[in-house]
C-alpha cells in the first residue's frame, strides 16, 4: 500500500491509481524536494509520451531544505561572473516570478539592501556591485546613507547596494505546485518510499510479459520495488548516500550545517521593511546574519551556521551516530555501534562532550578537520552566538540600533547540505555522477545543487533535463 494514503492533499492521491496502472516507468526521480520536483516537471513536459515517477522518503513532499529556508528570491549578485551559479540564479529568479504569476502563488518583491557599516567594507561593496552588473542582475544601484534611511528608516550604514528585484515567497508552496503540475501532466508520486537499493534487475517483475524493458530496480527500506529504465536522484541531504548505494564514490561528502534563526516579536516588525544583508566577508564561507521578512508577516533574523550532528537535525540536541560519523570520519570505518544512535546533549557534560569531539575530529577527520582549521575563529563565534541570543543581537544591532535583546525570541532552524571534498574545500558548483558498468549508464546523480537552489530551481531543472537527455536515449 502506498504510504501516501495517509496524506490528505489531492496532490498525493492520484499516485496510487497511476502506480497500479504501470509495471514500470521510463524514469524514476528519487527525491521530492524542490529540485527533484522541478526537474520531474520539466521532464514530463518535454517528454509527454514517457512515464515518470517521483519517489520521496517522507510522507509529504518538500519537507526538508525546500521547507526550511529563508524564503528569499535571490537576484544573483554574489556569484562569480559567467559562472553556472550566476547564470542559473539570474534566469531562475525571472522564471520563478513568472511561474508564481501564472499559478497565483503569492510573493512580495520587497527588495534587499547589502549594507556597508564602515569605510573598510565599501571597496567590497563596490566590487559586489560590479559583479552584479556583470551578472546582468536587474535594477541594482549603490545608495548613500540618506537613501538607506529612506528605504529602511531604522537601518544604519554609510553605503548600500540596493536590489529592489529581490523578493520573498514560500518555497515549499512553490515546490508543491511543481508536484501538482507533474501529476497533472501524467506523472506519478509515491511518498513514504525511502530508496535504500539501486541495482540492475536479475529478472522481469512478476506478472510482466515485457521482459527486462525496465532493467533498473529501486527498492525501499520496507521492501517495495519500482522498476524503471533510468534513475535520476536529487537527494539533497542524502545525495552522497544515494550515489553510494548505486556503486558511486563516496565524495563529495555531504556535511550538514544547521542555521538557527531568531524571530522579531510582532510588535517590533515595523523595524524591518525588506531584506537587510551584511557585506560578505571573503575570509568566511557563509553570508552572515541578515534580516528577512516572511510571507506570513514575521521577520527572521539570522541564521548562524554550525555543524549539525544529524542530517535532519533541526534542534541543537538532535544527534544521529551515522550522520555524526559520516561528517567527521569520511573514510574511516567505524561501526554504527560505536556511538549511541540518539542522544540528548543536554544530559551530557558539555565540557566532556566538547573535548571528546575535538579529539575525534583531530583523530579521524580529513576533509572536515581541514575546513574547521581554516575557519576555527569563525566557527567558534557561530557556536557562541547560537547559544547566547545577546551575542547574536549585538551583531544585529550594528544595522538596527533600536533592536533590543527583549525584542526577539528563538525561531526555527534549517539544515543545509554542504558538499565537501577530502581536502576540506566547499564544493561550490554543481556536481553530477553516474558510476560505471551498465547501471552507471542508467543512473544520474545530482551530487550537489548549491544555494540558491530554490531561486534557481526552474533553471536548474532545464540544465538537469539537458544533462539527462545527453546521457540517456529517451
Amino acid at each position: 500500500v502506498c504510504a501516501s494514503l495517509f496524506v490528505k492533499s489531492p496532490i498525493f492521491l492520484r499516485c496510487i491509481t497511476v502506480r497500479q496502472q504501470h509495471v514500470g516507468y521510463d524514469i524514476a526521480v528519487v527525491g521530492g524536494g524542490i529540485v527533484g520536483l522541478a526537474t520531474a516537471r520539466e521532464l514530463v513536459l518535454r517528454h509527454p509520451n514517457l512515464t515518470f515517477i517521483v519517489l520521496e522518503k517522507e510522507k509529504e513532499l518538500a519537507l526538508h531544505q525546500s521547507g526550511h529556508n529563508s524564503g528569499v528570491i535571490h537576484s544573483g549578485i554574489y556569484y562569480t561572473p559567467g559562472s553556472l551559479k550566476a547564470r542559473l540564479c539570474v534566469r531562475g529568479a525571472s522564471l520563478a516570478y513568472a511561474y508564481c504569476d501564472s499559478r497565483a502563488i503569492p510573493y512580495r518583491r520587497c527588495g534587499k539592501l547589502i549594507v556597508a557599516l564602515d569605510r573598510e567594507e565599501v571597496p567590497r561593496l563596490k566590487a559586489l556591485y560590479e559583479r552584479g552588473q556583470k551578472n546582468n542582475v536587474k535594477q541594482i544601484s549603490l545608495i548613500d546613507a540618506r537613501s538607506i534611511r529612506e528605504r529602511e528608516p531604522y537601518c544604519r550604514g554609510i553605503m548600500a547596494l540596493d536590489s529592489p528585484y529581490t523578493g520573498i515567497v514560500d518555497w515549499r508552496l512553490v515546490a508543491l505546485s511543481y508536484g501538482k503540475d507533474f501529476q497533472q501532466a501524467g506523472g506519478a508520486i509515491i511518498t513514504g518510499f525511502e530508496a535504500t537499493h539501486i541495482a540492475m534487475a536479475a529478472e522481469s517483475p512478476a506478472g510482466s510479459s515485457e521482459g527486462l524493458k525496465y532493467p533498473v530496480a529501486v527498492r525501499s527500506s520496507t521492501g517495495e520495488e519500482v522498476r524503471c529504465r533510468f534513475v535520476l536522484t536529487c537527494g539533497g541531504l542524502y545525495s552522497d548516500r544515494l550515489a553510494e548505494i548505486s556503486g558511486c564514490r563516496a565524495e563529495p561528502r555531504i556535511i550538514p550545517f544547521r542555521g538557527d534563526y531568531l524571530v522579531l516579536k510582532p510588535e517590533k516588525s515595523y523595524l524591518i521593511r525588506g531584506n537587510i544583508y551584511p557585506v560578505p566577508d571573503p575570509r568566511f564561507p557563509f553570508l552572515g546574519v541578515h534580516f528577512t521578512p516572511r510571507m506570513d508577516g514575521s521577520v527572521w533574523l539570522g541564521p548562524n551556521a554550525v555543524l549539525a550532528f544529524k542530517r535532519e537535525g533541526y534542534r541543537i540536541c538532535d544527534f544521529n551516530s551515522n550522520d555524526f560519523v559520516d561528517a567527521l570520519s569520511f573514510r574511516h570505518a567505524l561501526t554504527s555501534g560505536t556511538l549511541i544512535h540518539s542522544v540528548n546533549m543536554k544530559e551530557m557534560h558539555l565540557k566532556h562532550f566538547a573535548l571528546s569531539l575535538c579529539v575525534f575530529v583531530c583523530t579521524f577527520c580529513r576533509g572536515l578537520h581541514r575546513l574547521v582549521m581554516k575557519n576555527v575563529t569563525y566557527g567558534l563565534g557561530e557556536m557562541y552566538r547560537g547559544m547566547f541570543i545577546s551575542a547574536q543581537v549585538k551583531i544585529l544591532q550594528k544595522y538596527i540600533p533600536e533592536l533590543g535583546h527583549n525584542d526577539v525570541v528563538r525561531g526555527p532552524s534549517g539544515v543545509r547540505a554542504q558538499a565537501l571534498d577530502a581536502d576540506g574545500n566547499l564544493v561550490d558548483d554543481f556536481a553530477f555522477d553516474g558510476g560505471v558498468d551498465e547501471l552507471g549508464r542508467r543512473v544520474l546523480h545530482v551530487r550537489n545543487a548549491p544555494s540558491p537552489a530554490a531561486t534557481s530551481s526552474l533553471a536548474i531543472a532545464e540544465m538537469i533535463a539537458d544533462e539527462l537527455e545527453a546521457r540517456f536515449t529517451l
